[in-house]
């Protein structure tokens, strides 16, 4: 950079004292190229990113996401809490087995110790059943509350779900906005060197200052920085999309995204439907519901409770180590109990007061949970909307840029306008590709922040 400066301010110099005033003004085809730079110098490239598809991208971040895991996790336990709590109707049933040897000496009725002579082995066996038959209803409502649990589980699976697709499409576009930038940063490279070429040619055939050629020279200075720029933040967004999908090599957007952005139709009536009843809501009302069971068990203590139990057991003896005996003699017991607490240190009033307190708490969750839905609904439908729009108003700036540096530049060689024209032309051109780039990663983050709001694609 340094050398392309110097060679901007000494070339003036050099032929202003090799050329006579009488020598003709040297066309601009006489003049000399500007120095070409190495592309390899601004920045390194990682050649290595294996491109991957939008939709591999987040089968892998769904399959290894920490939140994902978790969620699924959540959903085997709370399964299996029902499964419990339908088993609980059934009676309990378990059995017994034991055996045991006796020997050494005893003593006779007068006293004597003489050897002992019964049967050296004891066995013993029993099975019992027991079942609470009535039980205040807290079989029942510690059931609904389980299921209400599955619910609030499945739900917190699709927001999980979505939150990780939000994540990974947030990385993916940003990939892809990196790489329309580093595009734009060439193209204002590749137009910051005509614009220097120009200058030296009109310096040269001294139809310009030579400020002209330091200000192609910073813009080449800027555009330089640009590519960098690009590079490095897509270097990290390709760090972060790996992370993501947790792959042993580095991962990238596929560049056929980059590519235009596709605008699909949206009804806001039925998105406004789908997120009132979205996965946050969904799970919000999942919760209110096992609080309000919870609340129900908390009372059921007041109530008695009923239980039976019914058990058969045998017992035998025999001088051989046997793993069944030759006879038993069996005993059987059937039994009826009622139970009920009249004073238990305050513990039922305790748990009704958390209980009571767990409701109202989850009944201001649901109401916030739809209020949230409505507001995120009209920010991310109108982000949407609006970015949108902003996308094909600074495709046509854009345009409009374009061709006004072409006119300027034609202008400048004919002298009919100035570098600085042909600069802030160039400047307004990379404003208007810079806002382009900007719009489309915020209409395409504002779509999946509405997927992740009504908990479906779009």
């Amino acid at each position: 950079m340094k050398k392309l400066i110097v060679f901007a301010l000494a070339l003036p110099l050099g032929l202003a004292a090799q050329q006579p005033t009488t020598q003709p003004t040297p066309t601009a085809d006489t003049t000399t190229p500007p120095p070409a730079y190495d592309t390899t110098l601004l920045g390194p490239v990682d050649t290595t990113a294996k491109p991957i598809e939008l939709a591999e991208a987040l089968r892998l971040a769904q399959k290894v996401s920490p939140l994902a895991v978790e969620a699924r996790g959540s959903v085997e336990s709370t399964r299996a809490q029902v499964r419990a709590a339908y088993a609980a109707f059934i009676p309990a049933l378990s059995v017994s087995a034991s055996t045991s040897r006796q020997g050494g000496d005893r003593f006779d009725p007068q006293g004597s110790l003489v050897p002992f002579t019964g049967p050296s082995w004891q066995y013993t066996h029993g099975l019992n059943l027991n079942l609470d038959l009535f039980d205040g209803g807290t079989r029942i409502y510690n059931l609904h509350t389980f299921k209400a649990d599955v619910t609030a589980a499945y739900a917190n699976e699709t927001l999980q779900q979505y939150g990780i697709a939000l994540s990974v499409k947030q990385q993916y576009y940003a990939v892809l906005a990196a790489r329309e930038a580093e595009s734009a940063a060439e193209s204002q490279l590749a137009e910051s060197n005509e614009n220097l070429k120009q200058a030296l040619a009109k310096v040269h055939a001294r139809e310009a200052t030579k400020s002209d050629s330091l200000r192609a020279v910073i813009q080449v200075s800027n555009a330089q920085l640009a590519i960098v720029t690009a590079r490095y933040d897509l270097n990290n967004a390709n760090a972060a999309l790996t992370r993501l999908v947790a792959t042993p090599f580095t991962v990238t957007a596929d560049p056929t995204d980059t590519t235009g952005t596709n605008f699909a139709a949206v009804d806001s009536a039925a998105l406004r439907a789908l997120a009132n009843a979205g996965p946050a809501v969904k799970q919000a009302q999942a919760a209110d519901a096992a609080s309000a069971a919870g609340a129900k068990a908390a009372r059921a203590p007041y109530l008695p409770t009923l239980s039976a139990s019914w058990n058969i057991s045998g017992n035998g003896s025999t001088n051989n180590l046997a793993f069944v005996a030759n006879q038993y003699a069996y005993q059987n017991q059937f039994r009826l109990s009622l139970s009920y607490p009249i004073f238990d240190q305050l513990q039922r009033e305790q748990s009704i007061a958390v209980a009571d307190v767990a409701q109202r708490n989850a009944d201001a969750q649901l109401r916030d949970a739809k209020f949230a839905a409505q507001q995120n609904f009209v920010q991310f439908y109108g982000a949407l909307h609006t970015n949108q729009q902003q996308v094909e108003i600074d495709e046509t700036s854009v345009a409009a840029a374009e061709e006004d540096l072409r006119v300027q530049r034609q202008r400048y060689e004919f002298g009919a306008s100035t570098q600085l024209d042909v600069l802030t032309s160039e400047a307004a051109l990379i404003t208007a590709r810079a806002a382009l780039i900007q719009a489309r990663f915020n209409y395409r983050v504002a779509k999946a922040q509405l997927e992740a709001l009504v908990g479906r694609d779009l």
